[in-house]
């Protein structure tokens, strides 16, 4: 019987500290957002919406697990102390990547787009080899290995570094290399021994939900009857069989995989209903930045054009749960996380 919390009613700073303390809203992950209901679901379907604090004795444990602060990733500061969501920047290796067309192909331009990303705020800096675009050509582990590897080398001496990959190979050896996330579209489903890889490694690793586990594919699988549902019970059970590989949930996050055979309507609800993600237990990530959709909704036709758009999604997901943004446009997303934080807290961010 698979049941799940979906906190709803919203509330941030005074509002949401006074609704807590007049024992009208719960804290959401221990911070300064509350929820003051939620609507219950059982095997797919509503079992009621109700106050967060009036809910039955036997759903409180699961009420109660969105209250507790989420846990710290891949050994960066966590998300209560630092006010605001951690900021991975993204940064493409590859000669089509549909951001920035292969702007960070050649290895010194990726290491001063690094350098400019850190000194920008980034947390972390996620290095990629292969294009995950929809439609692109899939990429084999020795032509991604020479493109990351190198880069990922030299930044690794400085600041956390993630691979994004799909492959066991390119994993080991990134890993080796100094990466200590692996950040895989597909869930660490395409290759048989990623799930190996990663366990012995001792590595944290982002699953993101994606329907089949080809990129060039994945628009023709974008049909679900409940996207948030089905994207939640999917994570759950990459969950599950990590920890039966080996791998605890504390070294792992989630991504709802926005863009990734999902159509513009998809998108919207996922990031609409994003704190249920929240009862896996995970950090969630949510890497929306110059999405198609972002496009499609602010009239912007080139992604690299996309960052007021991005910016605007990027701050939704932070009122809604977001631990980690993947992010293209650093300095600025930074800057917009520092805004909001200071206009729900009342005071300035450091």
């Amino acid at each position: 019987m698979a049941r799940w919390v979906e906190p709803m009613g919203l509330l941030h700073g005074r509002g949401a500290f006074a609704a807590v303390a007049a024992g009208a809203a719960l804290p959401l992950e221990g911070g300064s957002a509350a929820f003051t209901l939620v609507r219950l679901i059982e095997d797919g379907r509503a079992a009621g919406l109700m106050p967060a604090v009036e809910t039955p004795e036997d759903w409180q444990e699961a009420v109660l697990a969105l209250t507790r602060p989420p846990r710290p990733f891949a050994g960066l500061p966590d998300t209560a102390s630092l006010g605001r969501p951690l900021v991975m920047g993204v940064l493409n290796v590859t000669p089509d990547s549909f951001s920035d067309g292969g702007k960070h192909f050649d290895p010194r331009a990726a290491l001063m787009a690094a350098d400019a990303m850190l000194t920008a705020g980034a947390d972390m800096i996620d290095v990629g080899g292969e294009s995950t675009r929809p439609g692109a050509l899939p990429v084999d582990a020795e032509t991604e290995m020479a493109r990351v590897l190198p880069v990922i080398r030299a930044i690794a001496r400085d600041a956390p570094v993630s691979v994004d990959t799909r492959h066991a190979a390119t994993m080991r050896a990134a890993l080796e290399a100094g990466a200590e996330v692996v950040n895989d579209v597909t869930a660490l489903r395409h290759d048989p021994e990623a799930l190996a890889v990663a366990a012995e490694a001792g590595c944290s690793v982002v699953l993101m939900h994606m329907p089949g586990t080809e990129p060039a594919t994945m628009q023709e699988h974008a049909q679900y009857a409940d996207v948030t549902l089905e994207v939640t019970e999917f994570l759950a059970g990459r969950i599950a069989a990590c920890e039966a590989a080996g791998i605890p949930r504390e070294r792992i996050a989630v991504d709802p995989g926005i863009g990734f055979g999902k159509t513009m309507e998809h998108n919207l609800e996922l990031l609409d209903r994003l704190p249920i993600l929240l009862g896996l237990g995970c950090p969630i990530l949510v890497g929306a930045s110059r999405k198609r959709f972002i496009g499609t909704l602010s009239g912007v036709k080139a992604p690299a054009d996309r960052m007021a758009g991005s910016l605007g999604v990027a701050v939704s997901a932070a009122t809604r749960g977001a631990a980690m943004l993947r992010v293209h446009d650093v300095a600025e997303t930074v800057a917009a996380l520092r805004l909001w934080r200071a206009s729900v807290a009342g005071v300035p961010q450091s």
